[in-house]
């Protein structure tokens, strides 16, 4: 990864899977949301792997252990073992035990992928604050504690050292959109003052451990937020691929900053193991297969047929090229009607 920035998106003749040595795959949103397995997902990761693609499943959730999560993944028919998932509770924990002696302790503030993480690195994880505690480590839980927050609280103020696994400020969930880790962090930032290391994405340690792991050179990050997984394969140089089968959406992407643009789009992950087509961009028009995209003024004008993604990849293009149009205007609004968004 050279630390280049992808501001538009990219074509590729030949499958993604066949441009990258491995896929660094993000959990919710991608792979399943909350019991249930993307439906696409299952079949996806198989044919990737048998194009010869390494994978990885790379999440900033904190409260599973990789066994766990493994687990989760062969029920839901995709062959994982737990070497396989790199979670930010790792490398959370990690950044503690690279700052303090074997055995000091760590107040955790999470579920039990988080408690493990902090023990196999070599640190004692406690739940209760004392002078003791060297450091506070938070991560999403889906049923956060009141005295745990409280507890953290007493010992960020008393100066502990902070780190979050993530700061996610949602999760997907078969309801919906729930709070994340990253709400619950406010809660111990807003009481104290003090600014949490974060260790997840779009930080680098995950996707570095992700690299690692695989013996990966130039992999294909999927995930489908702009914020953690789609920021962190920009900032990093990497390709990535957003995917809307998760929190992101259509008009999402649309208003996406520049360090936040994917350089390919998918409706789900299986868009790594599928060509994507160019779109052909000349002044304030944008094309992709059978779609136009003409800026007018602030708004745009979409016309075509064929693939509504590939409408979408158009007009992106043309929303990204043309800074004076507004993503939320009510043209390009209508422009995803027409798309069925």
């Amino acid at each position: 990864m050279n630390g280049s920035a992808s501001m538009t998106l990219r074509a590729s003749d030949r499958p993604l899977n066949e441009l990258h040595d491995a896929m660094l795959l993000d959990l919710d949103g991608v792979v399943y949301v909350g019991p249930h397995a993307v439906r696409a997902a299952p079949e996806a990761i198989s044919k990737a792997r048998a194009a010869g693609a390494r994978v990885a499943f790379v999440t900033n959730n904190a409260g599973r252990t990789p066994g766990r999560i493994a687990d989760h993944l062969d029920e839901l028919g995709v062959e994982a073992a737990p070497q396989d998932v790199v979670t930010s509770a790792e490398a959370a924990a990690r950044l503690i035990a690279e700052r303090y002696p074997e055995g000091s302790e760590v107040l955790v503030i999470g579920d039990t992928g988080l408690r493990q993480a902090v023990r196999r690195s070599g640190m004692r994880p406690v739940t209760v604050d004392s002078e003791t505690v060297v450091a506070v480590v938070q991560g999403y839980s889906p049923s956060m504690a009141r005295d745990l927050l409280d507890q953290g609280v007493l010992a960020v103020a008393r100066g502990a050292f902070y780190v979050a696994s993530n700061a996610d400020a949602t999760t997907p969930s078969e309801w919906g959109i729930a709070p994340g880790n990253g709400a619950f962090v406010q809660v111990i930032r807003h009481a104290t003052g003090v600014e949490p290391i974060v260790a997840g994405k779009p930080m680098r340690p995950l996707h570095q451990e992700g690299m690692l792991r695989t013996g990966a050179h130039d992999p294909l990050i999927v995930g489908d937020r702009l914020d953690t997984d789609i920021e962190g394969a920009v900032t990093h140089g990497a390709a990535g691929m957003l995917v809307l089968s998760g929190v992101a959406t259509p008009a999402d992407a649309l208003a996406a900053p520049e360090h936040q643009r994917p350089r390919y789009l998918a409706q789900d992950v299986s868009g790594m193991n599928e060509v994507h087509p160019a779109v052909e961009h000349e002044g304030t028009t944008a094309r992709c297969q059978g779609w136009t995209v003409t800026v007018e003024g602030s708004g745009v004008a979409l016309s075509g047929t064929g693939e509504p993604l590939d409408g979408l990849r158009a007009l992106c293009t043309a929303v990204w090229e043309n800074p004076g149009v507004d993503p939320g205007a009510p043209s390009v609004r209508d422009a995803l009607g027409l798309l069925g968004w």
